[in-house]
């Protein structure tokens, strides 16, 4: 069930990534990535574990075929329409219970600034909503999507 929804979503995405990435182009900015001026990241206790979130509720990932400090979903066709990078015009800043000095960023393409916690590159899932969990763990453009403790490990 998981898979038919990532297939469908990196479908839609596809499909309407075109005009929408057009747009952006034309404006300048990144289509594929979540940004705010001040970038929160928070813990959220949910069914797989006390794990990084947004600010909002949506669930942070990790991508597994990412190197330390490097986002490698932005080279695969889709993936960062399906997995949006979390980006951050500043400095990113730390919920209670979450480790300041584990937040940073690094340049992904068009010179946004992707968010990382341990070195590794944050990102979110189209298809999540406030609190939802259910893509913990999916296998998806070559690599699994896990959810990230406050100490920096993987969480399946």
């Amino acid at each position: 069930m998981k898979r038919t929804h990532v297939i469908l979503a990196v479908t839609l995405a596809t499909i309407a990534s075109g005009s929408t990435i057009a747009a952006a182009q034309g404006a300048g900015a990144s289509a594929t990535a979540h940004a705010s001026h001040t970038t929160e990241v928070v813990l959220r206790h949910t069914r797989v574990g006390t794990i990084l979130t947004t600010s909002s509720g949506l669930t942070l990932y990790e991508f597994t075929r990412d190197r330390a400090n490097e986002d490698s979903c932005v080279k695969i066709h889709g993936c960062s329409q399906a997995w949006p990078a979390l980006q951050a015009s500043g400095r990113p800043t730390a919920g209670s219970g979450v480790k300041a000095s584990l937040l940073s960023t690094i340049r992904i393409s068009g010179g946004a600034k992707q968010v990382t916690y341990d070195g590794h590159a944050l990102y979110t899932y189209v298809g999540d909503s406030a609190g939802a969990t259910s893509y913990v763990g999916v296998s998806a453009f070559g690599g699994s999507w896990d959810a990230i403790n406050a100490a920096g490990r993987a969480v399946k």
